[in-house]
Formats: structure tokens, sequence, C-alpha cells
């Protein structure tokens, strides 16, 4: 995995923990980037929570808090009841208490992660809920994505192309999907990874404590 590019700073809005969204389509690996985000930070010193976002389940949130890598206490679940979009970029108000209330419980968290369930490629988050985002699409989904200019895709702060190694197995042209991805987001970030197999974690740790935590 290569973090393409460096990206530009942008001032949080808030004193506290750093909050990070992470969307992206359903099946894409947004969790599963998670499991794996969870130790890596913790090899680091880094307190973190978690709140999820489902349509009318908490499946995601259940799943970390049985993962074992993170006490269950600081994974919140938010229940979005319709459209997921609502509550990261309309509508923010709940998943932006959630938050505070991790923080309130855990004062000495440092990143929240807020990952938005259900979405598809015109996933945003709004700005007063989150400092930055990644948006997770992977190779399985089809090729064509990055051509197809979702908000999500173009707006990110870094856009992560999951399951690398499925790219031979689904027909997918690896390096020309990094290139059209390239020519639609200019020089923002982009990030190749195999969550199965931890491969590009550490660099998403990397730019998001260059990034947010360590300016």
């Amino acid at each position: 995995m290569n973090v393409q590019a460096k990206i530009g700073s942008q001032e949080k809005s808030r004193v506290g923990a750093a909050r990070v969204g992470i969307g992206g389509p359903v099946g894409s690996g947004k969790t599963a980037l998670i499991e794996r985000l969870i130790p890596a930070f913790a090899a680091r010193g880094i307190s973190i929570a978690v709140v999820t976002n489902d349509l009318v389940t908490a499946e995601d949130a259940e799943r970390l808090r049985r993962s074992g890598l993170i006490d269950p206490k600081r994974v919140m679940a938010v229940e979005a009841g319709a459209c997921p979009h609502t509550v990261i970029r309309e509508d923010p108000t709940l998943n932006i208490a959630a938050a505070d209330e991790l923080e309130m419980i855990f004062p000495n968290v440092e990143l929240i992660l807020i990952e938005s369930g259900g979405d598809n490629l015109a996933s945003t988050f709004s700005l007063d809920l989150v400092d930055w985002w990644m948006f997770v699409i992977d190779v399985a989904g089809g090729d064509d994505i990055p051509r197809k200019n979702g908000p999500g895709v173009l707006k990110c702060d870094l856009l992560v192309i999951n399951k690398k190694d499925l790219a031979p197995h689904v027909g997918v042209d690896l390096p020309q999907m990094l290139a059209d991805a390239r020519n639609a987001r200019g020089d923002k970030p982009i990030a190749l990874t195999n969550c199965r197999a931890r491969e590009g974690i550490e660099e998403i740790v990397d730019l998001i404590a260059k990034q947010l935590l360590f300016r």
C-alpha cells in the first residue's frame, strides 16, 4: 500500500478528541479496517473509541465489542433509521451526541472513529461531525468506481481501495483502477489495502497521526 501524495492540514473545529469518519459502500471493508486500526493505534499508545452507524441494528458495534480488540464500553452504536447519509451529513446530531458521550466517559480518549454504515458512493461527512474522513471502496465492487466521480470518492481526505489481493480473481486491472483514482482525485491521497493481511494499515495510521494527532 502506498499513501499517494500529501494532504493539507485541516484545522480542528473543537477541543478534545480528533474525530475521523470512515464511510463507503456496504461490504467494502469498513469494519474490517477498524479492526486493524484499533490494535495499530493501541501499539502507539493512542487511546481510541468507536461510533458505528447501521440502519436499524447495532450489528457492527456488536462485532467490535465481541472482537476482544477494544473495551466494549468504548464502542457506541447509532441507528440511522432511514437514509444513512442523514446522520453523518444533513443532521449529524446523533453521532455528535454519541462522540460527546464517549469523551465524557473516557476523558483520555484521543481519537474517535465514526463508521457510517449502509452508504453508497454519495456518502460524505459533515465537518461539524468529523475533522477528517476517509472513504473505503474495494476492487470487488468494480474497477469503474473511481470513474463514477461519486462525492465520497472525490471529497474524502483519504480514499482507501481495499481488497487489493482480489484484483486478479475478479478481473480488475489494479494499476488502471489506481490511475483512474489519481485522475479523479488529483493530488489527494489514496491508499491500497488488504485488511485481511494487515497490509497498508500502518501507513494509514501514520497519515492520521501526522494530520490530526501530532501536528
